[in-house]
């Protein structure tokens, strides 16, 4: 296998699917360099095109969560800074696992007296150590590759408590089927998440909107209307109907 379509292969695993001109981008190469590398990983059932993107033969998964901490880092800081910005001291929060999430985390390091319940160690971790904050870890049982709880205790935890508002995280956002999660449990807490908050923030940089369909066997991740999507660069028109019920923000 060529250097090139390692690579290739590497993000469509990470990612799911990835545009021809994404790859480019990625690889410093042209586009009909792509085009000549991905077809035989076409032919050999490694990866199926569609209409200019390369889509994974598998379910895909989140890249683990230290890798996903290095990716659009400055555009994450610019959402967590913009997150950070609505949220006053003294505020109940409850935060999901995502790496955006883990940025707001950071960010969030600034204000005072909040009340925390998080699923995420590593959020958990951040947020514990400010003077004033009281923060509950939600489950016992962690996965491998985030660091984050999805067990009966982490529902009960988040179900037991009552926030002004959650913030959501998404793996994928789709013009037709909106905002989207690879796991099943992931998309559960979501909805746990908003069950117990007066309001919504879902934080979503912009490399997560696509214009590519996945399988049917992801997760959708049903946004409560009104809700605010914070997001570093304005989506594109075709994500207009979709958003339409929600407040988008961006820097």
């Amino acid at each position: 296998m060529s250097k090139y379509a390692h690579r290739i292969e590497n993000a469509v695993t990470l990612r799911g699917s990835i545009s021809i001109v994404e790859l480019s981008e990625l690889l410093g190469v042209s586009d009909q360099t792509i085009r000549r590398v991905v077809k035989p990983m076409v032919d050999e059932g490694k990866v199926r095109k569609v209409h200019g993107a390369i889509v994974s033969l598998d379910k895909p998964v989140d890249a683990p969560f230290h890798t996903r901490m290095q990716i659009n880092r400055a555009e994450k800081t610019a959402i967590a800074t913009l997150v950070a910005s609505q949220i006053a001291d003294g505020e109940s929060l409850a935060i999901d696992t995502g790496s955006t999430s883990g940025y707001i985390a950071q960010a969030l390091q600034i204000r005072r007296n909040l009340m925390i319940v998080t699923n995420s160690t590593f959020i958990a971790s951040t947020l514990s150590t400010v003077p004033g904050n009281r923060v509950f870890m939600a489950g016992s049982q962690l996965r491998d590759h985030d660091g984050a709880a999805f067990d009966r205790q982490a529902f009960a935890a988040v179900e037991r408590m009552h926030v002004n508002r959650c913030i959501l995280s998404a793996s994928r956002i789709e013009a037709k089927r909106g905002f989207i999660a690879f796991e099943q449990c992931e998309a559960d807490m979501a909805e746990a998440m908003q069950q117990i908050s007066n309001a919504t923030i879902m934080a979503v940089d912009h490399s997560k909107f696509s214009t590519t369909s996945m399988p049917d066997s992801l997760f959708s991740v049903p946004l409560r209307e009104g809700g605010l999507v914070a997001t570093d660069r304005q989506p594109g028109p075709e994500f207009a109907p979709m958003l339409r019920p929600f407040r988008v923000l961006t820097p």
